[in-house]
C-alpha cells in the first residue's frame, strides 16, 4: 500500500454522485411495519381468542401454550412465505455486543408425495438449538459443553430481512445454556422488566392505585456514527481492524468553527439517510429525527421511545442497517466511540421512562395531587438507585471503546450524578427544609390530596454536560457507549430502580398507621436528605465538579477495568440475585466476559498498530530521510548553506529513532501482556496498565513523523481526507 492508493481514492471520490432513492414515491404509512408480522397482521390471521390470548403474552409477558404456538407459526410462516421468506432464524444477542443468527430453510420432505413441503412447527417457533461452545460464557461452562437454547422472545415481533438474494423471518429470542443460565443480553433485560413491574405495582398499591395492572420501561435510544468514504476506510487497516483511527496527525481544521453541527447534510449523506430511515420503517422502527452531529462526519438518527425490550431489538437492528446501507453507498459506518484523536467521539443517549398500560408516563409530573405525589415518589427512587448503585451502572457503560469518550468535554463524567434542574431541585430542597416544596414558578408543592400547583413539563434548561438528566418526563442516559446494546445499562437501571420502588414500598407500609400523606412524605423527605449528593446541575466538564464530588462522596472510576470489577461487588451480586434478574454465577461470568472483551479489543489494537507502524509508516518516514539526506550531500558539493535543512534532517532522524523504541517498547510490553496467566481482571490491568500507555508515545512519535514526512510517500488517509471528503 502506497500514497498512490491513497490519491487515487481521493481522485474517485470527487467523481461519486449520490445513490438515487424513490424518496418521491414513499408512503410511509403503507411502508412502516410491512416486514413486521405485528399485531396488525395478527389481528388479521388469527381467530379472536388466539389473537387476545398472544396479544397478553407480547404485552405482559404470560406463557403460550403449544397449540397457539402452532397456530402462530403456521400463519407466520404463511405470511414470510407470501413477502418472499425462504428461511427462518432465531435472532439472539449473545454476550459479544453484536445479533446472531443461524438461518433454516421452511424446506421439509413429503415422503408420502414425494417433493417438499413449506414447513414451520410450533416448536421450531418456541425452540431453538444453536452450538453455544464457541459463544462467551464467562466460565458458566466448559468448551466441550456445546448445548445452548434460543426461546422464542413474544414481546418483541418477528420480522423479515430482504436483500437481493432473498428473505429471511427473524424471530427475536432468549439464548440460555442447557443448565438454564443466561447466555445472552436479552435474558436479564426481560427479568429486570419483571422486576420493575412488580415492584411498581407494589408502590402504586401501597399509594392506592388500583387501577394500573401492568407497568414497564420504555427506552428512546439516540444513535450517533460517523460517516467515511469506503474507498478510504480500507486504506486504513485500524479502522478495519478496531473501528478507530490508532495514528492520525491533528488536521488544519477540525470542528473549531462549529460549523458542522445541524448544517447542511451533504446529497450523499442525506441519499444514504433516506435509504436508511425506508429499510427501518419497513422494520417497524419508528425512525424520528436526522441530523449532523458535531464532529465533521459525525451524524444522528433517533427514534420515538418504545417498549424497552422492543426498543432494544430495534436499535441492534438499527446498528446493522446502518452499516448495510452505508456499504451501498459507498460508506463505512462506524460505531466506535471514539474514531478520531481530538474529534468529538459518539454515544447512544438512553431516554427511559416507565409507563402503564393506563397510558400513563410515571415519570410525568402531572396535574393532579395524586399525580404530583406519584412522580416525587418514582423521582426519589431513581436518586435513591443511582447513589447506591452508581458503581454497577457506571460498569454498565464501561467498555474500552468509552474510555476515550468519557470524561472529555463531549461526554459526561465517569462520575455518575443526577440533573434535576432548578425547579425540581427546589422542590427536593423544600421538602427537606419543611417548607412544603416552594418551587421558582410559586405556590406551594406538597405531596397530600391537597391543592398544589402543577409541574410544568419543561421548567429548567437541559445540561449536556450530565451522565443522567431528568427532561421533562423521563431520564436521559447519556454516558452510554455508541457501539454498545442498551440491553445491559438498561437492566442495571431497570433493576436498581426497582430495588428503590420495593424500599419505598416497604418503609410507606411500616408507617401507615400515621396516615399515606405523612408516611410518604417522611420516606421521601429521608430519601431525599440521603441521596441528595448525587444531585447536580452544574457543569460536570469542569474541575471544581470533580473536587466537589469527591468531597461529597461520589465515586469517579475513570477507566472501564476497575468499573466492570464492580459487577462482581458483593452487594451487586445480592441485589440481582434477590430481584431474580442474574443469579450469582450469571453476574460474575459477565464481569469476566467484558473483562477478556477489554483485553481482546486492546490486543487488537495492539497489534495494528504495531504492524502498521512497522511496515508502513517507519518505511515512508525512512523514504523522506533518505530523500533529504541525498538532497543535502547533492547541495553540500556546491558549497550552499544548509544549515537549516541539516537541523530538518536531524530532527527526522531523532524522531524515527524515537519512533523505532516505541515499536520495540510497544512489542516488549504487548508480549508481556499475551502470555500473562493471572486472572481476566489483572491481565486487563496489564493491558490498561502497560500497553495503552506505549501505543500512547508510539503514536505521538508517529503523528509528528506524520507532519514531516513527503506526503507523496505517507500511505494512510490523513484526517483532512477522513474527516471531510464524502
Amino acid at each position: 500500500m502506497s500514497s498512490a492508493a491513497r490519491v487515487a481514492a481521493i481522485q474517485l471520490i470527487a467523481r461519486k454522485s449520490p445513490v438515487a432513492v424513490e424518496a418521491g414515491s414513499v408512503n410511509i404509512p403503507e411502508m412502516f411495519g410491512v416486514n413486521v408480522f405485528g399485531l396488525e397482521q395478527i389481528r388479521e390471521r388469527l381467530p379472536k381468542a388466539a389473537y387476545e390470548s398472544l396479544q397478553r403474552c407480547m404485552e405482559r409477558g404470560e406463557s403460550l401454550d403449544v397449540q397457539l404456538a402452532d397456530l402462530v407459526a403456521n400463519e407466520m410462516k404463511l405470511w414470510a412465505v407470501e413477502r418472499g421468506a425462504t428461511h427462518f432464524t432465531h435472532w439472539f444477542q449473545p454476550m459479544t455486543g453484536a445479533t446472531a443468527e443461524k438461518h433454516d430453510s421452511f424446506v421439509d420432505v413429503d415422503f408420502a408425495n414425494g417433493g417438499v413441503l413449506m414447513d414451520f412447527s410450533g416448536k421450531a417457533l418456541v425452540k431453538g438449538e444453536p452450538d453455544a461452545s464457541s459463544f462467551p460464557s464467562g466460565g458458566l461452562r466448559a468448551t466441550f459443553e456445546a448445548r445452548g437454547y434460543t426461546a422464542w422472545d413474544p414481546t418483541s415481533p418477528a420480522f423479515i430481512r430482504e436483500t437481493r438474494s432473498g428473505a429471511t423471518l427473524c424471530i427475536p429470542t432468549a439464548f440460555c445454556s442447557w443448565t438454564g443460565e443466561a447466555l445472552d443480553e436479552k435474558t436479564p433485560l426481560l427479568r429486570s422488566a419483571e422486576a420493575l413491574n412488580k415492584a411498581a405495582l407494589k408502590i402504586l398499591r401501597v399509594l392506592g392505585d388500583e387501577r394500573i395492572g401492568h407497568v414497564y420501561p420504555t427506552l428512546g435510544c439516540e444513535q450517533e456514527y460517523f460517516l467515511i468514504d469506503r474507498d478510504l476506510q480500507v486504506l486504513r487497516p485500524d479502522l478495519v481492524a478496531t473501528g478507530r483511527t490508532l495514528f492520525g496527525a491533528k488536521p488544519p481544521k477540525g470542528q473549531e468553527l462549529e460549523d458542522h453541527y445541524f448544517g447542511s447534510i451533504p446529497r450523499r449523506v442525506l441519499s444514504f439517510m433516506q435509504d436508511t430511515e425506508q429499510e427501518l420503517w419497513k422494520l417497524g422502527v419508528p425512525v424520528k429525527t436526522r441530523h449532523n452531529e458535531v464532529a465533521p462526519s459525525q451524524y444522528e438518527l433517533a427514534p420515538i421511545f418504545e417498549r424497552t425490550t422492543v426498543a432494544s431489538d430495534h436499535n441492534m437492528l438499527t446498528m446493522e442497517v446502518l452499516k448495510q446501507v452505508a456499504q451501498r453507498h459507498g460508506f463505512h459506518c462506524t460505531l466506535h466511540e471514539k474514531p478520531y484523536a481530538g474529534i468529538n467521539g459518539s454515544g447512544k443517549h438512553n431516554n427511559w421512562a416507565m409507563s402503564t398500560d393506563t397510558g400513563e408516563n410515571l415519570l410525568e409530573p402531572g396535574s393532579s395531587p395524586e399525580q404530583n405525589m406519584r412522580f416525587i415518589v418514582m423521582m426519589a427512587a431513581v436518586l435513591r438507585a443511582v447513589d447506591l448503585y452508581a458503581d454497577i451502572l457506571r460498569a454498565s457503560i464501561g467498555t474500552a471503546g468509552n474510555d476515550h469518550r468519557l470524561g472529555a468535554n463531549e461526554a459526561p463524567p465517569a462520575i455518575l450524578s443526577v440533573y434535576l434542574g432548578e425547579q425540581l431541585t427546589e422542590v427536593m430542597e423544600g421538602l427537606i427544609s419543611g417548607t412544603s416544596g416552594a418551587s421558582r414558578k410559586g405556590g406551594t408543592m406538597q405531596l397530600g390530596v391537597t391543592s398544589m400547583p402543577t409541574l410544568p413539563r419543561d421548567a429548567t434548561d437541559r445540561n449536556r454536560t450530565s451522565p443522567f438528566a431528568f427532561t421533562g418526563n423521563k431520564f436521559e442516559f447519556r454516558a452510554v457507549g455508541s457501539s454498545q446494546s442498551p440491553s445491559k445499562p438498561m437492566t442495571v437501571l431497570n433493576t436498581i430502580v426497582a430495588d428503590s420502588l420495593e424500599h419505598i414500598a416497604d418503609e410507606v407500609a411500616k408507617r401507615k398507621d400515621q396516615g399515606l400523606e405523612s408516611a410518604v412524605n417522611d420516606v421521601i423527605v429521608e430519601i431525599f436528605k440521603t441521596h441528595q449528593r448525587v444531585v447536580f446541575n452544574g457543569n460536570g466538564y469542569s474541575q471544581e465538579w470533580h473536587k466537589e464530588a469527591a468531597g461529597r462522596g461520589l465515586p469517579n472510576v475513570p477507566n472501564a477495568v476497575d468499573a466492570l470489577a464492580n459487577f462482581g461487588a458483593e452487594k451487586n451480586v445480592k441485589l440481582f440475585d434477590r430481584l431474580g434478574v442474574l443469579s450469582p454465577k450469571e453476574s460474575e461470568s459477565r464481569m469476566n466476559i467484558q473483562l477478556e472483551a477489554y483485553s481482546k479489543a486492546i490486543a487488537i489494537e495492539g497489534q495494528s498498530a504495531l504492524s502498521i507502524a512497522r511496515t508502513m509508516l517507519l518505511p515512508a518516514a525512512q523514504k523522506t530521510q533518505r530523500d533529504v539526506a541525498d538532497s543535502l550531500s547533492a547541495t553540500k558539493v556546491h558549497g550552499l548553506a544548509i544549515d537549516r535543512q541539516s537541523e530538518r534532517l536531524g530532527d527526522m532522524t531523532r524522531r524515527i529513532e524515537d519512533f523505532v523504541h516505541c515499536i520495540d517498547e510497544l512489542a516488549e510490553v504487548f508480549d508481556k501482556c499475551e502470555n500473562h496467566d493471572g486472572s481476566e481482571f489483572e491481565q486487563a490491568c496489564s493491558y490498561r496498565d502497560e500497553v495503552i500507555p506505549a501505543m500512547n508515545r508510539l503514536r505521538e512519535q508517529a503523528d509528528h513523523l506524520e507532519t514531516l514526512t513527503d506526503d507523496d510517500y505517507w500511505p494512510l488517509p490523513k484526517y483532512r481526507e477522513l474527516l471531510f471528503l464524502h
